[in-house]
Order: C-alpha cells, then sequence, then structure tokens
C-alpha cells in the first residue's frame, strides 16, 4: 500500500507545475484525497483536496484561483495542477487520503488523513 507523489520541481515565479499522486496496492477511487504542503519552519498546511462521492473539490486561501485539484480514478491518481506559482509556494508537498464515512467529505485537516506519499519538493525562485 503506497502513496508516490511526483512532479515537483524549480520553477520561476509565474510558471507552472503538476503534481501527480499515485496509488499502488490500492484503489483511490473510494477514497477521499489531499495535497498538503510544508515549508521551513512551518507547520503542514492544507492545499487542497477532493472527495470520493462527487468530486466536490476545497481550496486554501492563499492558493484558490491558482491550483486545481482532479482525480483519474481509472489511472488511480490525484492531481494538483500549479499555475501562477510564487516564491510562497515553496515546500515540500505531499499527498494524503483516507477512507470517509460521509463521501462527500474532504479535510484540508491533515490530522484527519492516515495514509501520506513521501513528498516532492516545489522551489519557485523570484
Amino acid at each position: 500500500v503506497q502513496l508516490q507523489a511526483s512532479g515537483g520541481g524549480l520553477v520561476q515565479s509565474g510558471g507552472s507545475l503538476k503534481l501527480s499522486c499515485v496509488a499502488s496496492g490500492f484503489t483511490l477511487a473510494n477514497l477521499a484525497v489531499g495535497w498538503f504542503r510544508q515549508a521551513p519552519g512551518k507547520g503542514r498546511e492544507g492545499v487542497s483536496c477532493i472527495n470520493s462521492g462527487d468530486g466536490k473539490t476545497k481550496y486554501g486561501d492563499s492558493v484558490k484561483g491558482r491550483f486545481t485539484i482532479s482525480r483519474d480514478d481509472s489511472k488511480n491518481t490525484v492531481y494538483l495542477q500549479m499555475n501562477s506559482l510564487v516564491p510562497e509556494d515553496t515546500a515540500v508537498y505531499y499527498c494524503a487520503t483516507d477512507e470517509f464515512r460521509d463521501t462527500y467529505y474532504s479535510p484540508r485537516d491533515p490530522s484527519r488523513y492516515a495514509y501520506w506519499g513521501q513528498g516532492t519538493q516545489v522551489t519557485v525562485s523570484s
């Protein structure tokens, strides 16, 4: 059972990156998935999440309008498209998943998720 986050890298301010979170050993189709980030010296922040029931999404205020989360259950993958990146987006990005009784529920609180990927570094230069 594994989550693999990838797609990070170094990009200039204003650029874009697309992160992928691939599950192996289990299916994401019935699970909520969240993207989180942690900058040096800061706590883990909920960036975006998507539920399994109807694909409804949520975003943190700092990324709203710039980031888009999506899921492709046929590929067992959840994506995070990040546009108009700024240096404040620099962090290690993690994906996480868990099964909630309410399939329309997808919290941005990292403490609600039990299963985590290893993280991918995103660095935005000014």
